[in-house]
């Protein structure tokens, strides 16, 4: 067999909403070329699909309204003007054809549920439309990311299809997280992936998974989850399906850690307000509302003369009335009164914008120290939810004027004013958001809808979207899968080693709240391994925290006797609340029976471990490679396929076929379907 190359590999990754493909691999691994959401619609002829939904509209054409010439010795017939009239059903003509709708669901068949196969014909469908729209050449290698909950039997109808179907000259399965373990780079981890229904809980020791205790599928765990709980909690304040999903989406939805409090569960700081100076601002206002009103001029030439002879304004009050009435009197008698009043309405107006302006400055500078909030720490927050919604209703609403014409459809299209500012009642308006490629309701294969866009105010419960005992439920599966490894000395390595993938924990802080879960429920001190010392009697020696030394019994317990197995933590637990003679019969029917387990493990377990097996000291996530540049911006939620292309081209190119990495043509002729079970990964 030729050797294969990098750009004739075909990587195909199916998934419950977004299947990803690629043909060739890069120099350095990018993401996926080709998205396609996992859905295929039903053709009009049955057992057909098609990928995207076919519409059949009928439309009544008329025929040209224009009379033929008339010939010798005949006459035009028709109306008045010579024209055929058109009511008459024989100038009209009824067409069909049929349209594409990119943007609906109506219909759609998913094949993939909860990561198992629910409908293989539309599946395969789903594979024969990526695979021609890559359109590999002849001699192209296949690798295919199985999910955890395929069966034995979904890998032989997948292998059997490829090669029935394709042609293919090397065919390859490899699982989604030993996919995960090739990205990063890690022979033991656990790999949590958080999909859209589901949540898969994977222990990967030296590149071997380990099927024992495998969390596979687990309900109501992925994304679609978060986005129930959310509908839940705001489905009475109007919210859709599709509001919460954009919420979930949008960075002001956050899983929070245990025991992180709410914004109104803490004590809201109101802002720091003098009230001495807000009773003094009071005063000043009101004493300026009664005496200087602009509709008493007596008023105004009262206030302001001594200003104008030079005097001072903190005079008693018997002294400036005096001398406002003298100055008045003065005034009057020079003729000026007029150009008086108006430059002490001019002195008002300039005081008045001053004080505007130094609100107006006060409240720039309060306002960044709001907008610095955390998202945590608010209690209520806007994000832009965008809709699509038809054209006929946005130009009747008048949100949206027709493109060849105003409103009547009749003339120029006028010229669009320069909007207006809207007040604080108007923020949340629809601003619908212009296409290029829209067209007019009336016009064939062109665009009926809009799309549009408005804030949408949440509060607290954009921190509720895993509150429904998601994170509890992946904590157990995770403790239980990590227990499940034969190989108990190792343990510590897989809580050091947790990868969190999938596009289910794209959702800000999902990853970091599982970690604090984990913490919570599972983790103990490295210097717990002392705890039970307290309990033991003075005569024992206190063992190490490696189990080598035995503790000896003296005198008075010499009618206790254990094997050399005896867990001595165990033994002094039980024994130091009766130091006189035996435990109970009940405890010690239950100590023999613990003594007999370890006594069988030691004797069958060949290697020798130390410190805790069923507990963790330490719970880490591990960090994802740097020499990818690439997927820096994509996400690492994603990483199986990346994996999928490492392994792609050690299966392919580098080992070609010599550590049964995949299974040849050749192979498959000799052994069918059932043989991929000697070569899948």
């Amino acid at each position: 067999m030729p050797p294969f190359k990098d750009e004739h590999i075909l990587v195909i990754a199916p998934g419950s909403q977004t299947t990803l493909a690629q043909l060739g691999l890069p120099e350095s691994f990018t993401p996926a070329q080709l998205r396609v959401s996992t859905r295929m619609f039903p053709a009009e002829k049955k057992g057909e699909w098609e990928p995207i939904k076919i519409r059949e509209k009928k439309v009544t054409k008329h025929k040209k309204d224009v009379a033929p010439e008339p010939t010798d010795g005949d006459t035009a017939m028709g109306g008045t003007d010579g024209q055929i009239n058109n009511e008459d059903p024989a100038t009209q003509e009824e067409g069909t054809y049929f349209e594409e709708d990119p943007t609906t669901e109506e219909g759609a068949v998913y094949p993939i549920r909860d990561g198992r196969v629910v409908d293989w014909s539309c599946l395969f469908a789903l594979m024969t439309h990526i695979y021609n729209t890559l359109s590999p050449p002849f001699h192209t290698p296949i690798l295919i990311i199985t999910q955890p909950a395929w069966t034995a039997q979904d890998h032989e109808i997948f292998t059997q299809f490829f090669f029935e179907k394709f042609k293919t000259p090397a065919f390859c399965l490899m699982d989604s997280a030993l996919a995960v373990c090739y990205a990063y780079g890690a022979s033991t981890a656990t790999v949590i992936d958080i999909g859209y229904e589901k949540c898969d809980v994977t222990a990967v020791n030296d590149f071997l998974i380990n099927d024992a205790g495998r969390g596979t599928a687990l309900t109501r765990c992925g994304g679609e989850s978060m986005t129930q709980r959310l509908l839940e909690l705001l489905s009475s304040k109007g919210f859709t399906r599709d509001m919460c999903e954009q919420l979930k989406k949008s960075g002001i939805c956050e899983v929070l850690p245990s025991g992180t409090a709410m914004p109104g569960e803490a004590e809201t700081e109101e802002p720091n307000v003098n009230p001495a100076a807000a009773a003094s601002a009071g005063a000043n206002a009101a004493g300026l509302k009664g005496r200087g009103s602009v509709g008493d001029p007596t008023a105004a030439l009262r206030v302001g003369a001594s200003g104008a002879e030079g005097g001072d304004d903190t005079q008693d009050g018997e002294g400036e009335d005096n001398e406002g009435v003298l100055d008045v009197a003065t005034i009057v008698a020079s003729g000026k009164t007029s150009e008086f009043l108006a430059r002490k309405e001019k002195e008002k107006a300039e005081k008045a914008e001053k004080a505007a302006a130094k609100k107006a400055a006060q409240e720039a500078a309060n306002a960044p120290k709001q907008a610095k909030l955390p998202n945590a720490k608010r209690m209520t927050t806007t994000f832009q939810y965008t809709e699509r919604r038809p054209l006929e209703e946005l130009n009747q609403n008048g949100k949206r004027p027709l493109q060849n014409g105003n409103q009547n459809g009749e003339g120029e299209p006028k010229r669009p004013r320069t909007p207006e500012p809207q007040d604080s009642s108007e923020a949340g308006a629809p601003e619908p958001i212009p296409t290029s490629n829209a067209h007019t309701s009336g016009q064939p294969n062109g665009e009926t809808t809009a799309l549009i866009r408005r804030d949408v105010e949440v509060g607290v419960e954009r921190f509720q979207a895993a509150t429904g005992g998601m994170l509890d439920q992946v904590a157990d599966a995770v403790h239980r899968c990590i227990l499940s490894v034969p190989e108990v000395g190792k343990r510590g390595d897989f809580w050091d080693n947790l990868i969190i993938v999938g596009n289910g924990s794209r959702v800000r802080g999902c990853k970091e709240a599982l970690v604090a879960k984990l913490n919570s429920k599972y983790l103990i001190s490295p210097s717990s391994a002392t705890i039970f010392t307290s309990e033991l009697p003075s005569n024992f020696t206190t063992p190490v925290a490696t189990g080598a030394n035995t503790p000896q019994p003296q005198s008075h317990l010499s009618n206790s006797h254990h094997g050399p197995g005896v867990n001595p933590l165990l033994a002094a637990a039980v024994t130091a609340s009766n130091p006189g003679g035996l435990a109970p019969p009940s405890q010690h029917q239950h100590l023999a029976a613990q003594l007999q387990m370890q006594q069988y493990h030691q004797q069958h377990q060949q290697h020798q471990h130390s410190g805790h097996g069923q507990t963790p000291t330490s719970i880490k996530l591990m960090k994802m490679p740097e020499y990818f540049p690439e997927w820096k911006d994509a996400g690492i939620e994603e990483a199986a396929f990346l994996g999928a292309q490492v392994a792609a081209k050690v299966v392919f190119v580098v080992d070609q076929g010599l550590s049964k990495g995949f299974m040849s043509r050749t192979e498959y002729n000799d052994l069918g379907p059932q043989g991929i079970h000697e070569f899948c990964m």
